[in-house]
């Protein structure tokens, strides 16, 4: 039994992540393979959608890797190659959305709820503030010592 365990510990260790990019793929130059792989990081893959082509094994992944690759060696920047990936799948293929007329409210509307939290925040510290600053009247004080006597007694 301890055995087995051992075993299957020490085969689970060796196995380690998979990778999804196959070494085969890989472009002879090494400059270029870097660009490549650079790229790789910052594109989406389609179906798994939370993953970048770098860490997806799904076949689209694969094929926009290659894509990348053909077009690393074909001498394009990696402007252009993010400029003919967006034309083709649109504006999510990018793992970091840029900012344009689309993606505008994407980006703001973590900057409004900041803004609109930290306004809640000071009302509700100046309300407090408020509450805790009045000063009772005499008649308020009176009703209070009675409450506190009758309490008391």
């Amino acid at each position: 039994m301890i055995v087995r365990a051992a075993l299957l510990a020490i085969l689970l260790f060796i196995a380690g992540p998979a990778l999804a990019m196959d070494p085969g793929e890989q472009l002879p130059d090494a400059t270029q393979e870097a660009k490549a792989e650079a790229l790789f990081s910052e594109l989406r893959c389609m179906v798994c959608q939370n993953q970048s082509i770098l860490d997806s094994d799904a076949p689209l992944a694969k094929d926009l890797r290659i894509l990348v690759r053909e077009r690393v060696a074909a001498g394009d920047s990696p402007d252009a190659i993010k400029d003919f990936l967006v034309a083709r799948y649109g504006d999510f293929v990018l793992l970091k959305p840029r900012l344009n007329e689309q993606t505008a409210l994407l980006w703001a509307v973590p900057v409004l709820v900041l803004v609109i939290g930290g306004f809640a925040v000071v009302l509700n510290f100046r309300r407090r503030n408020a509450v805790a600053d009045q000063t009772l009247s005499e008649d308020e004080k009176r009703r209070l010592e009675a409450l506190k006597a009758n309490d008391a007694g």
